[in-house]
Parts: structure tokens; sequence; C-alpha cells
């Protein structure tokens, strides 16, 4: 592996091995193990609290210049290690070389305007009171520590995009890699001390479960955030509620993706179809269910075959790749099992399934599954692969209702006509609507969660409020 140390932890500006289990890294295109790190031990969490509560009450990191310069010298050192740390992900996830721009620079993109963000003032005068004897100021001070934990699919850019917005408005982090995928992250400890972070700002560690629960209920932790499942996410905030301490919490999605009524399937179907399989289908906004009209069923099927021949599955290190593998046999084990279950309830395979010929790896083909019902399992649980379900509808207040019968309620993708997408946003409980396919990632819109989705916002100015909490600054006359 590359020069950038991808086995030590990062506790008060320090690269620490790890005293914990060790963590075994397999390649899921090659099914090597590549790396095996030490995980932090319970004192070592306890150990990057305390320096992150010691960081967070020395003067210099609550200069707002600051914070703003180092933020964006961690930003360029991203981006000129760009290759390195890209080179990491593919060996321990898989992730195809062609999603760099999603995976490296956009964080680093996030990591800039994040930091013109720590420059705002953000307090409000709020002027005389009603019996004119005083004046009030609310200003917004920072929670203290953070405890941030990453998921595997986007290491680097949830990775980064959490301590960004904690970071920038005054707090100190713990960062916490996933299992699954902890080197890419440890590698952004090199990058955080020439950086020029103070001791203790901001520490990463990697390890699972006992050192989650560790970091989530430290008393030194003054706000806990996740990526992550739905379950996991719960256990998250059960345990931060043992020290009544907040959550954002960023989980599953079974996205709808609406084809709306006279829509041309063909002008639209690659990106909807790559949508789900880029990533090998492991991202939490992916269209999952999709909505065709009911008489339009069969060219909707035409259309999406001509498709799954553009979706090449393989080695990750080639730029034409747009499936690699799942991240771990267990995982392709278990979507396959979902996929034949469905078959079994009376679901058709409408292209794709199976496994593509290729000796070594975790991979799987895209596969898109029709004729069943939105109460299908299929249709409901997250099955983080590149799967999709066809669904169909009679009218649009059909559709609506199919797209927010759900407990999740991350995006809906609406495509057709502009107008009439507009008009139907409101009705849909979700916390993102993105027409005939949006834009790319942008820091400063919120990513929330409707229902099981959820809790609080990432990103955006409704992100960095997560970090601050108000302070009434009440003065007398005279």
């Amino acid at each position: 592996m590359p020069e950038i140390p991808y086995s030590h932890l990062t506790i008060d500006g320090r690269s620490v091995l790890g005293v914990g289990p060790e963590i075994a890294v397999v390649n899921p295109a090659t099914e090597a193990e590549i790396a095996r790190i030490a995980s932090a031990s319970v004192d070592q969490v306890d150990e990057a609290v305390r320096a992150a509560a010691r960081a967070f009450d020395d003067p210099s990191w609550s200069d707002p210049a600051f914070r703003a310069k180092t933020l964006r010298r961690f930003a360029d050192l991203i981006e000129e290690n760009r290759d390195v740390l890209m080179d990491a992900l593919i060996s321990e996830m898989g992730t195809p070389v062609n999603l760099t721009s999603n995976h490296v620079l956009t964080p680093a993109t996030y990591l800039r305007w994040f930091a013109d963000q720590a420059l705002r003032d953000r307090s409000v005068e709020l002027g005389a009171n009603a019996t004119f004897s005083g004046v009030s100021r609310i200003v917004y001070r920072p929670v203290g520590v953070v405890a941030a934990i990453s998921a595997f699919n986007y290491p680097l850019l949830i990775g980064v995009s959490k301590p960004a917005a904690a970071l920038a408005i005054g707090c100190t982090v713990v960062l916490l890699s996933s299992p699954q995928a902890p080197m890419a992250v440890n590698m952004l400890g090199s990058l955080i001390r020439q950086a020029g972070f103070p001791p203790g700002v901001f520490n990463v560690i990697a390890g699972g479960a006992e050192v989650g629960r560790a970091l989530t209920e430290h008393p030194g932790v003054g706000k806990v955030t996740f990526t992550g499942s739905v379950d996991v996410g719960r256990k998250v905030m059960e345990q931060a509620a043992k020290g009544l301490r907040s959550v954002v919490l960023e989980l599953g999605g079974k996205s709808a993706a609406i084809m709306l009524p006279g829509v041309d399937y063909k002008k639209y179907a690659f990106q909807l179809h790559a949508r789900y399989a880029r990533n090998a289908g492991q991202g939490c906004g992916s269209p999952t269910r999709i909505l065709v009209e009911e008489s339009r069923y069969e060219e909707f099927c035409a259309a999406s075959r001509e498709i799954y021949a553009r979706l090449k599955v393989g080695d990750p290190r080639q730029p034409d790749t747009i499936l690699g593998p799942v991240i771990t046999s267990a995982q392709r084990d278990r979507i396959e099992a979902k996929i034949q279950a469905a078959v079994d309830r009376g679901g058709e395979i409408i292209a794709g399934g199976g496994r593509p010929d290729i000796e070594r790896g975790w991979f799987l083909n895209p596969t898109l599954v029709g004729r069943l019902t939105n109460d299908d399992p299929l249709a409901r649980e997250e099955l983080f692969g590149p799967v999709s379900v066809v669904l169909t509808y009679r009218d649009i207040d059909e559709a609506i209702a199919i797209t927010n019968d759900s407990d999740l309620g991350l995006k809906t993708y609406l495509f057709g006509d502009r107008v009439q997408c507009m008009a139907l946003c409101g009705r849909l409980r979700v916390g993102t609507v993105q027409i005939n396919g949006g834009s790319p990632l942008r820091p400063d819109a919120p990513m929330t969660g409707y229902k099981h989705s959820g809790v609080g916002s990432e990103w955006g100015e409704d992100g960095l409020r997560e970090f601050v909490r108000p302070q009434h600054i009440d003065i007398a006359f005279g």
C-alpha cells in the first residue's frame, strides 16, 4: 500500500497503533486479505474523547479564521493525495475508479464550503424587550466533543463531511470508521497532522461494536452523528440517550422513482438504472422502487433490457466498470436469497440477475425484478445491493400513495414534465426530491430523512446547526 499510513489511529495529534482486536481487511474484488489493523481499545476511546475535550477548551480552536484556514488546507491535502486515497478505497471496498469524484473530490468540496461557514456570525439581536427594560441577544455555542461514526459505502465522503460541519462550528471530533472499511479513513490522520489541526481537535479511531458503544456512551461526548442501517441507528440512539445527548442519524432508504405518465423511458433509463447499480448498489438514496404506468410496463421492461447491456460489472480499476463487488460474501448471499425468495413469490427477473463470469470476488449482476406489489419484502427492505423493483400504478394519486407507503423516507425521484413534478413535491414524505435526475451532491443543501430514514439533518445550514446550542444573553438597562 502507499506512503500514507493506514494502520495507525490518530489520538491527540499523534499517530498510534491500536491495542484492541485486529480487523482483517479483505479486498472484495479478489477475496484476498490485504491488511490487518489493530482497533482501538476502550481505554484508547477514553483517551481520544479526553483529548478532544481538552482541545475544545483551547482558545486557538475558537478562532473562526484559524478553523477556516485549517479546513481549507485539509481539503487541499485530500485533493493532492486523491490517487492514494482512491487506491485504498478500491482495495478495501471494491468501488470503481470512475467514482473518484464522488468518493474523494466531493469531500474536498464539502470541506471548503464548511470552511467558509466557519466565518459566519450567526448571532441574532432581538432588541428591546416588551417593557423596554433591556435587550437580548442570541448566540450559538458549539456543543463540545462530537462522536462521528462513518459507514463502509462512502467512507471518506461521510468520514469527512460529518466532522467538517462540527469542526467548522467550533466543536472537536472523534471519528470512528466502519470496521468494514477502515483503511482510507485511518489515512486521514496523516493529512490531519499536515493540515495543522491542534492536537486533540480531530481524532480518528477504528473498531467494532464495543468501540462504538464506548464512544456513544462516553460522558465526555456532547453529540453523536451516525450513518448506517436503521437497526444500528436505533442502538446508537439508545446508547446516546443514556447520557441525554442528542443524535444525528442518516439511516436507510427505499427510494421510489416515479416515471410520470407519458415520460420518455429511453431518455432517462440509463441514469435511472446506473444510479442504483453504481457502487454495487451500496447507497442509501438509490432508486430501488421504480413506478411505471400499468399500461406501459412492457415498454419500460424493453427499454431497461437495452440499458442493462451497458452496465458493466468487473474490475473496479477499469475506468468503464460501473459495478464492482459488494462488500462481503455474506452480503452477496443475503441479496441473492432475497431475490430468489421474491421470484418464488411470483416475481419475475426483468433484466440482469445472477453472477457474472468472474472467477474471484463478490460480484453480482444488477437485477431488475417485476410482477411484485409494494407489500412484498423486496419492495420494503433496504437490500444495499444493485437491485430494483418495478411497480405499476394506474394514476398519479396511486403512484404517490405507493411511494409514501414505506417506513423509510429519504428520497423520491420524479421523471417527467418539470411543472408537473414540482406540483407533486409537497405530497411526498421524503427529505429530498430529485427531478429528472437532479444534480450532483451539494454541501449547502441538507440531507435529511423522514420517518425511519433519519433524525436531524446533515450538510447545509441545517446540518451546521445540529452542532450548536443557542445561548440567550439578556442585558438590563441601567
